[in-house]
C-alpha cells in the first residue's frame, strides 16, 4: 500500500514522534484512517510503538523514514520522477497557447502578404486594396513585431527588469508573456482545491487548542451549514471519534479523547477566526500582459477575417500553393482559435463573478458565526465552562512508557520490575518515616 502523503507530511511536521490523534488533527483525517496509515508506515519504515501505562500508543519514526520508503516502494520513486517531468510538460503546455497565437498571426500575415503581392503583380482592378495591404499595413506590422521592447515579454525575468525601471509598481507577478497567455485563457486553477482538507485540519486543531472539548459554536465558523439541532457536528464526531455530553442545563458539549493525547508538549497553533474561502482570480497576469493578450487576440481574429475574404476565390490558394495553400487548409482551425481566444476568457469572467458572489456569501455567514462566539451570551459562557470539565491534555513522555518495540521485551520486563521495586521501596520508606 502506497503511504498516505498527508500522514507522511504530518509526521515530519510533528518531529517524527506522534500519536494517532495528533496526525488525525493536523491532517484532518479520520481517526481510523490515520491509525491504519501509521501502523502501515511503522511496519514499512522501521518505526517503533511506544505504549504508555494508560494504554495510549505513540509512534516513533526514524528521521530517514522517507528514504526507507522511497527504496521500498517503486510508486514513490515513480511519483517523484513523474512530478519533475510533469512540471516541464505543464510548462510547455502553458507556453504553447502563446506560441500558437503568435504563430497563427505570423502565418496569416505571410499568407496575406503573398496574396496581396500576387494580386498587385497581376494587374487586377483592385490594386488600391492590394496596395493598402502591401503598403501601410505591411510597414506597420513588421515594426510592431520586431521592436526590441516586445521580445522582453518572453523572458522569465521581464517583470523584475520592468520593476527596476519603474520602482513605483507593486506588481509581484513573475510570469513571462507566454505563461500569461495561458493564465488569461484558463486562469490559474482552483484556489480552494484543498478546502475540505483545510477545513477538517482546522477543526482538528481547534479541538486540540481547546484540550479536546468544544461546543458546537466553536466549530460553526468552519463549516458551511448550521442548524439548531447541531447536526453539523455529526461528521466531526465521526471523523475524530468524539462523544457528546449533556450538561445539567440540557446543553450539549463534545469531547474527543483521542485528540487529547500528545506525544510531546506543543504550543497551541494560531487559527483563523473562521474558514475563509479564497476568491477566484480571473488571471495572475499583470495589466500590461492582459492588454497585450487582448490586443493580439483581436489582431488574430481580424487577420483571420481579412484572410477569409482574400481566400473566397478557391483558385488563389491553388495558384499560389506553398504557404498559402497550407494556411487555406487550416483556415477553419485559425478562425476557431481566434474566436475561442476571446470567447473563453469572456465566458470565464462572468462565471467567476457568479462563483465569487457565492463564496463571499459563505464567508460572511461563517464570519457572523465567529462574531457570535466572540460576543458570547451568558448561556454560551455556561456551555464553555461545562466543556472545560472534560478538557485535558495527556502528554506521553518516556517516563510514562510501559513498553516500546525499540528494546527487547525481556529487558523491558526487568526494567519495569526494577521500577516497581523502587516504587515500593519509596512507599515503605515514607510509611516508616510516618
Amino acid at each position: 500500500m502506497t503511504p498516505n502523503p498527508q500522514i507522511v507530511k504530518s509526521i515530519k511536521q510533528l518531529d517524527y514522534r506522534v500519536t494517532v490523534g495528533e496526525v488525525s488533527a493536523i491532517a484532518g483525517l479520520e481517526i481510523n484512517i490515520a491509525q491504519q496509515g501509521l501502523l502501515a508506515l511503522a511496519a514499512d519504515a522501521g518505526g517503533h510503538l511506544q505504549v504508555a501505562e494508560s494504554g495510549d500508543v505513540v509512534y516513533l519514526f526514524p528521521k530517514n523514514f522517507l528514504g526507507i520508503l522511497r527504496n521500498k516502494y517503486w510508486q514513490l520513486r515513480w511519483q517523484e520522477w513523474w512530478g519533475k517531468v510533469w512540471k516541464v510538460l505543464f510548462y510547455l503546455i502553458r507556453v504553447s497557447f502563446g506560441i500558437v497565437l503568435i504563430a497563427s498571426i505570423i502565418l496569416m500575415l505571410l499568407a496575406i502578404a503573398a496574396i496581396v503581392i500576387a494580386i498587385s503583380s497581376s494587374g487586377r482592378d483592385d490594386d488600391d486594396r492590394g496596395g493598402s495591404f502591401g503598403g501601410g499595413g505591411m510597414i506597420f506590422l513588421p515594426r510592431f513585431w520586431i521592436g526590441p521592447d516586445f521580445f522582453w515579454w518572453f523572458y522569465p525575468d521581464y517583470n523584475s527588469r520592468r520593476r527596476q525601471r519603474r520602482k513605483t509598481t507593486t506588481d509581484d507577478n513573475q510570469m513571462n508573456f507566454l505563461e500569461a497567455v495561458y493564465s488569461f485563457l484558463f486562469g490559474d486553477g482552483n484556489p480552494n482545491a484543498d478546502l475540505e482538507e483545510t477545513r477538517y485540519a482546522t477543526i482538528g486543531q481547534a479541538i486540540q487548542n481547546n484540550d479536546g472539548a468544544v461546543v458546537a459554536e466553536q466549530i460553526a465558523p468552519y463549516v458551511d451549514r448550521t442548524d439548531a439541532d447541531e447536526d453539523y457536528m455529526i461528521p466531526v464526531l465521526a471523523r475524530f471519534n468524539g462523544y457528546p455530553e449533556v450538561s445539567p442545563e440540557g446543553e450539549i458539549i463534545y469531547y474527543f479523547p483521542e485528540l487529547q493525547v500528545m506525544a510531546n508538549r506543543r504550543q497551541k497553533r494560531a487559527l483563523p477566526n473562521y474558514l475563509q474561502e479564497q476568491l477566484w482570480r480571473f488571471t495572475q497576469a499583470n495589466s500590461s500582459q492582459k492588454m497585450l493578450a487582448i490586443g493580439l487576440g483581436g489582431v488574430n481574429l481580424i487577420l483571420a477575417l481579412v484572410l477569409g475574404s482574400l481566400l473566397q476565390d478557391p483558385s488563389i490558394a491553388v495558384q499560389l500553393g506553398g504557404l498559402v495553400a497550407f494556411v487555406n487548409s487550416i483556415y477553419g482551425v485559425l478562425v476557431g482559435y481566434g474566436i475561442a481566444f476571446l470567447a473563453i476568457p469572456l465566458i470565464r469572467y462572468f462565471w467567476i463573478q457568479g462563483r465569487n458572489q457565492k463564496i463571499s456569501t459563505r464567508n460572511q455567514a461563517r464570519e457572523s458565526r465567529a462574531n457570535i462566539l466572540q460576543q458570547a451570551s451568558d448561556s454560551l459562557k455556561q456551555k464553555l465552562l461545562f466543556a472545560q470539565q472534560f478538557a485535558q491534555q495527556k502528554v506521553i513522555s518516556d517516563r510514562d512508557l510501559a513498553y516500546t518495540t525499540e528494546d527487547d521485551l525481556l529487558d523491558q520486563n526487568l526494567q519495569n520490575a526494577d521500577k516497581i521495586d523502587a516504587q515500593w521501596q519509596q512507599r515503605l520508606e515514607s510509611n516508616s518515616s510516618d
